[in-house]
Order: structure tokens, then C-alpha cells, then sequence
């Protein structure tokens, strides 16, 4: 049976293609969200491309009809553009010239005259008031992914013969080998994913094991389990995992993704590997290591601050520097006898071009080559600028994508639908990504931190 859904503006900002992810079922859109798209076209940043893309789509089905009548969607479906209702009815004390009102004017009208109309909104103050009319309403969910707890975390553990540990260093173990155990002794073989990080056990001591990933048909040992990148020690086994996907070259792990708490040491170990593969070596692997981060309003308003592009972002790069702070002095009683001295440090890997940081913004429509490009906060990325970031990765360049899926600062973004969940859940499987979850107790920023991050 046919469904009408009434698409707010925000689905198209999000996702303009979203007007071809409803099977065969009816399209509405109140006139008021084509006034929207008009508003928002000349805007900076992801919206203003998204609002521009939607407005090319729509003239593109304009010409195969007239879209106040009704055209025929190439999926089997329809679009129409929806002019009446203006005079419905609302409660009262709701303002009646808010957009998002007029929206629901036009669920009201249409569901008054008999249609069966969803309201699909990223609005979560838009599906409530919805409810109260008593219109069905609901999330975008194409571009979804499954619930935080059960994304894909990139490590798990498995168990194996103890006379595959003897061979394990030079040969490895085979994938057939692996397998799991429930509370009540029933085994079970391991199904795995290309480049996932495992914690082996004996199958005569939980106690004996050894850390490897998984490499085509085996799990083999991890390459930089003896390295210190930039004299950084991994503490814990996320962290050595985390390492050793940040320190393989482009050619066999080009997109690394890493999820975890604050205080896990995702950007500090993000930027020492980077660091180590262009200063700790006799031949640099990378031209430079490229940074940027997220922000949802900075990235829209960025072209109308004043001061250079260097000034513009200063304030975003903060945690950048500080983590830039630990790296080049690692001395922690000295570090901070000398603010001027520890700074002009961090001041000449930006001067030599070693390090550049950039708007988010600014990297739209460009193609990167050899660098080592990390996107931090990661998780304020829409699933369509990730994708784009990813798409044009060049010839011999590194992405890594850091973050924690439940702390968003985007309003029409959640866990589930954030680019950083996105990818993840998309690249797996991908023998050119690797992935880690690091796990709350492996947060090492402090023991405040730590218990903080277990009780809050």
C-alpha cells in the first residue's frame, strides 16, 4: 500500500538524494521547504551545497512536469510540490507563519482529507508537535546505521590451540583455528573481518595471549608492538592496536577509523604516528600532516570572520596544540617552565609545513595527495561530507577519522547517523580500513577522567 510523506527541509539539507529513497511511495513537499532551500542556497558550507544540489534536482524533475499536479518519480514513485492548506487550523498559541508549522498544516490538511501521511523530519521538536496532531512522524533513516552498542568495533577476542602460540611470531595462526567459548563450554568458530584486531588466548590459560590483526587468511602478529611513535608508550591494548593502524604505510591501510571516550589518546597517538612517519624516519612517508576539525557553526560563518585563514581556525586547533604541547616536551615537570620556548616548538612544525591545519570547509572539492590527514571530532560530520572526505583521498595519503559517536554537537545528527558511525559501519569489511573502539577503561588522561568516564 502507497504511503505520503511529507518531507521537511532539513531531509534535503541533509541528504538531496533523499527525494529518491522512498520506493515507490508519494512524495509532498510543502511549497514553504522550496522557500527554505531558496534561503539557505547561498550559504557557506555543507548546507548551502546541499540546499544547491536539492534546487538542481527538483529543476531536473520540474521539466519532466508540472510538480504542483505530480510528477513520476524514475523509482516508481511520485513527487508533488503542495501549495494549499494554508488556512488549516492549528492550536492555538502555535505561531502561524513558522516554517516548520506551515509543515505541519500540510500533514493536517492532507490527513484530514484522507491520506495516510508520515511526516519524515530530523526535527525532533517537529515530530513531537506532529504527534500532537495525531500525524505519524519519523527520522530519515536511509542513511542510518545500526545502534552504538552494536556497531562494528574493529577488536574482539578468540581463543586458539596452545601449540599454534610456539609458530605464532613467524607464521601466524590460521583464521580456522578461532574460535569462541560461552559461559557453558559450547564453542563456536570465530567469523572475522578483514584487518580486525584480536586479543588471542591460550585454550589451556585465558592468562597466556598474544595481540595480532587479521591478515587474509590468518592472524598475524602486530608490526610496531616494540615502537614508541614520537617516544609515546602505548599503555593498555587499545592503544596498541590503535598504534599499529596508524603506523602502516597508505598502500595497505589508507583509511583508519578510531572510536573511543575522551581521554583515550585518540588525537595524541593520531598525531604522534603522524609525526613519527615524517620526522622519526630517514625517509619521510608523507609530505605533511593536514588537521582538521569539525565544528557545526565555525564552518558555516568561517567566510564572514575576520583575519586570516590561520587566525579564523586558532581557537578550533586548541586541543590540537595541546596535545602538540606533550609531544615536543616530554618532560612533564618542564614542560610548562617556559611557555614562549615550548611554543616557538609547536610555532616551526607549523612554519615548516610539517603540520597544516584547516577548516573543514576549505577542503571541499579538493584532491590530496601524500599527506597525512586527520579528522578529528569526526563525529560531527554528516554522512555525505565524509564521504566526500574519503572520495578524494589521492595518491599516497592516510586518512584517519577520530571520535566519539556520543558526544555530537551537530542538532540533526545523532549516534547512528553521524558520518563517524557512518563510515565505520559502511568500510567494514574493507581490506583497506582499519578500525578500533577504544574501551572506556582504557582512558588514560587522568584517574578523575577515568572515573568519570565509568559513572557519568
Amino acid at each position: 500500500m502507497q504511503k505520503t510523506f511529507v518531507l521537511d527541509t532539513n531531509v534535503l539539507l541533509q541528504s538531496p538524494q533523499a527525494l529518491y529513497s522512498f520506493e515507490d511511495n508519494n512524495i509532498v513537499l510543502p511549497v514553504v521547504v522550496l522557500e527554505e532551500l531558496d534561503n539557505f542556497k547561498n550559504d557557506e558550507g555543507e548546507r548551502g551545497a546541499n540546499a544547491r544540489q536539492a534546487i538542481r534536482l527538483l529543476e531536473e524533475l520540474r521539466l519532466l512536469g508540472n510538480l504542483p499536479d505530480g510528477i513520476s518519480l524514475p523509482n516508481g514513485g511520485t513527487l508533488r510540490l503542495e501549495v494549499n492548506h494554508i488556512d488549516v487550523k492549528l492550536p492555538d498559541g502555535w505561531k502561524e507563519k513558522s516554517p516548520d508549522n506551515r509543515i505541519l498544516k500540510v500533514c493536517k490538511g492532507l490527513s484530514d482529507a484522507g491520506d495516510g501521511v508520515v511526516l519524515v523530519t530530523k526535527d525532533v521538536v517537529a515530530r513531537i508537535k506532529a504527534q500532537m496532531l495525531g500525524i505519524p512522524a519519523e527520522d530519515f533513516t536511509t542513511e542510518q546505521v545500526v545502534a552504538l552498542d552494536k556497531q562494528y568495533t574493529g577488536r574482539g577476542h578468540a581463543y586458539v590451540p596452545d601449540s599454534a602460540f610456539a609458530a605464532f611470531h613467524q607464521e601466524g595462526v590460521p583464521l580456522d583455528q578461532l574460535y569462541t567459548s560461552s559461559d557453558d563450554g559450547e564453542t563456536t568458530p570465530l567469523s572475522t573481518e578483514p584487518n580486525q584486531f584480536l586479543i588471542l588466548h591460550s585454550d589451556q590459560s585465558e592468562k597466556k595471549t598474544v595481540l595480532g590483526r587479521v591478515e587474509k587468511n590468518r592472524v598475524v602478529p602486530l608490526h610496531s608492538i616494540n615502537i614508541q611513535p614520537f617516544g609515546i608508550i602505548p599503555r593498555n591494548v587499545g592503544q596498541r592496536f590503535m598504534q599499529e593502524a596508524l603506523l602502516l604505510g597508505p598502500e595497505i591501510a589508507p583509511l583508519v577509523i578510531v572510536k573511543g571516550a575522551a581521554g583515550t589518546a585518540k588525537t595524541l597517538f593520531g598525531l604522534a604516528c603522524g609525526l613519527e612517519q615524517i620526522l622519526g624516519r630517514e625517509e619521510k612517508m608523507y609530505r605533511k600532516i593536514l588537521v582538521c576539525r569539525p565544528n557545526v557553526q565555525f564552518d558555516e560563518d568561517i567566510g564572514f570572520l575576520p583575519g586570516t585563514e590561520d587566525e579564523k581556525i586558532a581557537p578550533l586547533m586548541r586541543p590540537i596544540i595541546d596535545n602538540l604541547e606533550i609531544l615536543v616536551d616530554r618532560d612533564e615537570k618542564e614542560r610548562y617552565q617556559n611557555e614562549h620556548e615550548l611554543r616557538d616548538k609547536i610555532d616551526e612544525l607549523f612554519d615548516r609545513g610539517i603540520i597544516e591545519a584547516e577548516a573543514m570547509n576549505y577542503i571541499r572539492g579538493r584532491s590530496i595527495s601524500n599527506t597525512y590527514l586527520i579528522i578529528d571530532e569526526a563525529q560531527n560530520l554528516s554522512p555525505r561530507q565524509v564521504k566526500g572526505i574519503i572520495t578524494r583521498v589521492g595518491k599516497g595519503t592516510k586518512v584517519v577519522l577520530l571520535g566519539d559517536p556520543q558526544q555530537i554537537d551537530h542538532p540533526m545528527l545523532d549516534n547512528q547517523t553521524n558520518g563517524l558511525s557512518y563510515a565505520a559501519e559502511k568500510m567494514k569489511g574493507s581490506d583497506l580500513c582499519f578500525q578500533v573502539t577504544m574501551e572506556a577503561e582504557e582512558c588514560e588522561r587522568s584517574v578523575l577522567a577515568l572515573d568519570a568516564a565509568a559513572r557519568m
